[in-house]
């Protein structure tokens, strides 16, 4: 025989606090939209292309058919000690990085201090640096990606000795910077008050324990 249950449930802000904590972990799971990271991605590809580094892309097939150029950005986080983010792509120098990248993003000095010492590495030699960004491994961090760097002038000369190390630890800075941008944006997708403002917009309920209802 079928039986009528009553359940009293609540809105989050009636919880007590453990039960509050209980119903705000189910929305970090369930609320928090899966391309949370495409505006960090999108800005990424902007301060790249001040840099000097283009992204590469890979196909990545749409619900109603066709596909789109995705950039090859990968990232893993946020709670392991081997979290981190890296990029794919080349790089070559770009005339008037430092003064750009100032007019992008004026209150970064980190961002700066990278451009500006891969503008000097360049200056150093004759502005012909370039360079291969790929991905290696089954991890994601600045040291996943394997970066191949040589000069191409008209005489065949060679980089100055450190050219590839200080041209590989300036691009492994690149892809620190992304990931403290990408754990930056995720801690505010998942900041409490973001949170609560998705339950109360999606007018989710639970129970007096923070399991969701119905």
């Amino acid at each position: 025989m079928p039986e009528l249950v009553i359940t009293r449930v609540f809105r989050p802000a009636e919880l007590e606090p453990p039960a509050r904590d209980t119903a705000r972990a189910w929305a970090r799971h369930h609320l928090v939209p899966d391309d949370w990271h495409e505006s960090v991605f999108e800005d990424f590809e902007n301060v790249c292309a001040i840099v000097g580094v283009e992204i590469a892309t890979r196909p990545v097939r749409l619900y109603g058919g066709g596909t789109r150029a995705a950039p090859r950005i990968l990232f893993s986080g946020f709670a392991s000690q081997g979290d981190g983010a890296s990029f794919e792509g080349e790089y070559r120098y770009a005339r008037g990085s430092s003064a750009a990248i100032r007019s992008y993003a004026p209150v970064d000095p980190e961002l700066h201090r990278i451009v500006d010492a891969l503008a000097a590495i360049q200056r150093r030699n004759l502005y012909q640096l370039q360079g291969t960004i790929r991905q290696t491994g089954r991890y994601c961090h600045e040291y996943s990606m394997t970066i191949s760097v040589e000069r191409d002038g008209p005489n065949g000369q060679d980089g100055t000795p450190t050219a590839e190390d200080d041209v590989t630890e300036a691009l492994r800075d690149l892809a620190r910077w992304l990931y403290r941008r990408l754990e930056a944006e995720y801690d505010f997708q998942t900041a409490d008050h973001q949170v609560d403002a998705a339950l109360e917009a999606n007018d989710v309920t639970f129970t007096a324990a923070g399991a969701k209802f119905p």
